[in-house]
């Protein structure tokens, strides 16, 4: 089965992360491949623990835009380099749930081979996918077996709040 959790509101990496919770909980192997983030975030700890994997960027490189191209490109190399990695354990069933968190948006940048993911969602063996991130392209949706919108209604980034340590980050 094929999830997709996408949208303009916050929940996104949340809801996959409670997944990923329930899923090793009840006995499942969860691999976590997160894309376009490189800075440490609070999960990683948890993730740890359980004895999840993780799989990142580990090249600091900034907001898309601030990216030079020489940037841009090691950091498609390095998503590309992790996309495969998790294809070969997805499709060996060498884990029963990955999430790519932040998919969306590493293929909308063009960071990462359109190709290699639309084959993962083809052929990803028993292994249940999760993809998080903002405007998936159609093709994707057409493949997912669920597709949960997270709708910004409101935002306390909109009174100027930061993100905040522990709840968004």
């Amino acid at each position: 089965m094929i999830h997709i959790y996408c949208g303009d509101g916050k929940g996104k990496t949340t809801a996959a992360l409670g997944l990923i919770c329930r899923h090793v909980g009840c006995g499942g192997k969860a691999v976590l491949a997160q894309f376009l983030k490189s800075l440490p975030t609070g999960e990683l700890a948890t993730l740890k623990t359980l004895g999840v994997p993780v799989y990142r960027n580990e090249l600091p490189h900034g907001f898309f835009p601030n990216m030079s191209e020489e940037m841009r490109e090691k950091v498609r190399e390095m998503h590309d380099s992790t996309l495969a990695e998790v294809t070969q354990l997805a499709r060996a069933n060498m884990c029963s749930l990955l999430v790519l968190d932040e998919l969306f948006a590493a293929l909308s940048l063009g960071l990462i081979d359109r190709e290699a993911v639309l084959a993962l969602l083809d052929e990803h063996g028993e292994t249940e996918l999760v993809i998080t991130g903002r405007d998936p392209e159609e093709a994707l949706l057409a493949r997912a077996d669920y597709v949960t919108e997270m709708k910004l209604v409101k935002h306390p980034y909109e009174k100027g709040v930061l993100a905040r340590k522990g709840i968004e980050f």
